[in-house]
């Protein structure tokens, strides 16, 4: 029997993490997120994944200090970014972007572990520098070199601004960046490790996810749940919003989940993260929307008799915008975090492969007979 959607096949053995989606929890190596987005870093949660447990003292310093020393981007990449249409979606150019750096990378063809995890410290640095520099020049703005001083977050906000951020604004995008980072069997994950199992080597299997990822059904939601807030424009509008959204048939973005049969444990550690950014840096207007909707969704849902709930991307939306990252640019912060995922996913495909190759039920004619051209109509 054919499962649409490969719904409820299980299609890999995974020690990375686990979406419990009866109860709304998720977990990354045993670790609840809750625990992590309070108490670890994302350099933390990188490591977690990548080997299993989190670092010591010494160890975070040193992986720090790799992911930083790799997350610097040859010259001829950039150049790539560069010869990009300016008008080009930065998911578009970061896919073609990534791959590039294969090219110049020391250890593309080293498929043993090793090498692998160096390439896994590098892409994680390297895509979070790529996505800055893909805002930068399609404004017409030099690339920021990464600063060795701060972590992946504060970085990312330092090479798109070119000012060091505060540290309220550095620790939301280091929280959003562990709550991104992994969530099981996804689509873009289950693209990397069907590239990964024909033993290709990781920077193809991660463009293959990001080429995933950039889907509206995937990472693009957060992207739509910004425009979707400004066409909203006003608290007051946002219930008639929803009512005509539901009633001509439309989707509201950011709710529901494939896996999540009740609320998704991300969304509400990330709304708490923008109601402390609003209260600091304004952008109230944003975070007030986003609760008249979420209200007015419980209420319609309950008339319905169903139940949908707001998923991570709901409350992402509104905190990178008034972080200022432009709403093209959310996906590639999304792809920022789920590199360590993707790389950590990749790296567990090769310690036990088998070509992944499902079957087709096939529902076209059968038992046809070629006609003579001259006879064909």
């Amino acid at each position: 029997m054919a499962s649409k959607g490969l719904e409820g096949v299980v299609a890999a053995q995974t020690a990375l993490s686990h979406v419990y989606g009866d109860e709304g929890r998720l977990i990354y190596a045993g670790y609840e997120i809750e625990d992590l987005a309070e108490n670890t870093t994302f350099e933390e949660v990188c490591h977690l994944l990548w080997f299993g447990e989190l670092p010591n003292a010494s160890r975070l310093s040193e992986i720090r200090r790799q992911l930083v020393a790799g997350a610097v981007v040859d010259e001829r990449v950039l150049d790539v970014v560069r010869a990009a249409p300016k008008h080009a979606h930065p998911m578009s150019t970061l896919r073609t972007a990534v791959s590039a750096l294969a090219l110049w990378d020391p250890d593309t063809e080293d498929m043993s572990p090793e090498g692998n995890q160096r390439k896994a410290i590098r892409l994680t640095g390297q895509t979070i520098t790529l996505t800055a520099a893909i805002d930068r020049i399609r404004h017409g703005k030099q690339p920021v070199p990464p600063n060795n001083d701060l972590g992946l977050a504060a970085n990312l906000l330092y090479m798109l601004r070119g000012e060091r951020p505060d540290e309220l604004s550095a620790r939301i995008i280091d929280a959003a960046l562990i709550l991104h980072a992994e969530h099981g069997m996804n689509a873009s994950t289950f693209a990397a490790r069907v590239t990964a199992g024909t033993l290709s080597d990781m920077h193809s299997a991660v463009t293959s996810a990001i080429g995933t990822l950039k889907g509206p059904l995937h990472g693009g939601a957060n992207e739509q749940v910004m425009v979707m807030l400004h066409e909203i424009g006003e608290p007051d509008r946002a219930a008639d919003y929803v009512r005509a959204r539901l009633a001509s048939g439309g989707k509201i973005m950011g709710f529901g989940h494939r896996v999540y049969r009740t609320l998704d444990p991300r969304a509400p550690i990330l709304k708490r993260l923008a109601e402390e950014l609003s209260a600091r840096m304004g952008g109230a207007k944003w975070l007030q929307i986003s609760e008249r909707i979420q209200e007015t969704m419980r209420v319609e849902m309950e008339r319905r008799g169903k139940q949908v709930y707001p998923n991570v991307d709901f409350f992402s939306a509104s905190a990178y915008f008034t972080l200022g990252i432009p709403m093209d640019l959310f996906t590639n912060v999304f792809a920022c975090a789920r590199m360590a995922g993707w790389t950590a996913h990749v790296m567990e495909q090769y310690s036990d492969n088998r070509l992944i190759r499902p079957q087709s039920e096939y529902i076209g004619p059968k038992h046809r007979k070629v006609q003579p051209l001259q006879e064909r109509e």
